[in-house]
């Protein structure tokens, strides 16, 4: 696929990913939800970390700030990676579509989630239970955090399985039991279906 098939696939689905946050944010309540079907639902949340709310304040002496900065710094530095990775399958001896379209679903999503973090904190005011955001710029709304320290915005959620695991279960009976529990965006579905398309199709991909 060619340079500028894999920019115009990157660039839909930023727009996408990007029209669904900004929505969610401007009408949804924080953690409000609203059933699409019993298994399907849009469910407001915000992540401070990386994949499934992991920080490195978990794992790493460090405050949540300074593991917030350097979550986005890494974004960045993977962003310029994977662009360069993109323009170079793009050329006539090494073009893949399987790869192209996998590198441009990639960088498509880091670059959504990147997007959040680095500008949503001064774009918008703060979600609550009670107060939708607002646009803050141009406005007297205060914004809700400084750049670089923004929230990702999450709300595709699926709980195929909710039920209570049974009385006879050693340790888990009586627990609930939800599945599957992650609440995630179009960024993420996109990385996801890139690696996964890397994964499956590898041999394909990257042969002699």
């Amino acid at each position: 696929m060619s340079l500028k098939k894999s920019y115009f696939l990157a660039f839909l689905i930023l727009i996408i990913d990007q029209w669904s946050k900004i929505y969610v944010k401007t009408h949804f309540r924080y953690q409000e939800q609203v059933e699409v079907f019993s298994w399907f639902k849009l469910l407001f949340i915000e992540n401070r970390g990386a994949a499934w709310g992991t920080q490195l304040s978990d794992f790493l002496p460090i405050s949540e700030a300074n593991a917030k900065l350097i979550l986005t710094l890494f974004r960045i530095v993977a962003i310029i990676g994977i662009g360069i990775w993109m323009y170079r399958s793009s050329k006539p001896r090494g073009r893949s579509m399987l790869l192209s379209v996998s590198i441009a679903l990639i960088f498509a999503g880091a670059l959504g989630n990147l997007i959040d973090s680095i500008f949503y904190g001064q774009l918008f005011t703060e979600s609550t239970p009670y107060r939708v955001a607002e646009i803050a710029w141009n406005s007297p709304k205060e914004a809700y955090e400084r750049f670089f320290f923004g929230r990702v915005v999450d709300l595709f959620y699926f709980p195929l399985i909710d039920t209570v695991w049974p009385e006879w279960v050693p340790g888990l009976g009586g627990k609930s039991f939800r599945f599957f529990e992650p609440v995630f965006n179009v960024a993420d579905s996109a990385i996801s279906l890139g690696v996964f398309i890397l994964l499956v199709f590898n041999k394909r991909i990257f042969k002699a």
